[in-house]
């Protein structure tokens, strides 16, 4: 498995011959520079979404009809964009399991919000979520956009993820503290990736405080588009 950071709180996974795109945010990602948009996205399979702000889904649509590849997220918007987007889609919900040609991916909750804005006002895009990834033998959680949840107990314990990547940035999210906090009460994971950080100076900088908080864990800090291997 090859995990690509993209910036921000933005994927690339590739895993048994498929690439999953986790959030791709490319049109404004100051992380990104234009000149990596087409090996970020090239020979994509699926685009994960885990909520609609618009750093997370921005890209989403003119991404799904450029490539033709499905979206897969929850349930009520993947209806909607199915039926008014013309495109593929797989939706689900939390608890659900999907399988994307062998790869096993299971919704699971997240506590943020999932709102975007239309000329008629703020509307709600689905709930947020994170996912529960199976593949080459091992269970990576994407947490999506997130705070500490008391469910992270039983997410720990029932699907007892070894990859962590990590919501860390802190004001819109867990900040690097309070993801050690996470990772060491709820979780045992042999590695963790923060994201959502260094992307604008509200966000955390640096993951020392994680990497602090974490001892015999190995906290990767990604590098955009360097893959890290596991």
């Amino acid at each position: 498995m090859n995990i690509i950071w993209l910036g921000h709180g933005s994927f690339r996974i590739e895993t048994e011959g498929q690439v999953l795109l986790i959030d791709p945010w490319l049109t404004g990602n100051p992380s990104l520079p234009e000149e990596h948009h087409d090996a970020a996205i090239e020979g994509a399979t699926h685009i994960l979404l885990t909520h609609t702000h618009f750093d997370h889904v921005v890209d989403v649509l003119p991404l799904a009809k450029k490539l033709g590849v499905p979206v897969v997220g929850q349930y009520d918007l993947m209806g909607f964009w199915g039926e008014s987007e013309g495109i593929e889609t797989v939706g689900f919900n939390k608890g659900g399991t999907v399988d994307l040609n062998g790869i096993m991916v299971s919704m699971v909750p997240a506590s943020h919000s999932s709102t975007f804005s239309t000329p008629d006002g703020l509307r709600t895009g689905g709930t947020e979520v994170g996912y529960m990834i199976r593949t080459e033998g091992k269970m990576l959680y994407v947490s999506g956009d997130t705070d500490i949840m008391a469910d992270m107990e039983w997410m720990g314990d029932y699907y007892k993820p070894d990859i962590g990547i990590l919501s860390a940035g802190g004001h819109f999210t867990m900040d690097m503290k309070a993801t050690a906090y996470a990772a060491k009460r709820y979780f045992n994971f042999k590695t963790v990736i923060p994201c959502h950080y260094k992307t604008f100076p509200i966000l955390e900088q640096s993951a020392q405080d994680l990497i602090d908080g974490l001892p015999g864990v190995d906290v990767i800090e990604p590098q955009v588009m360097q893959g890290i291997a596991l």
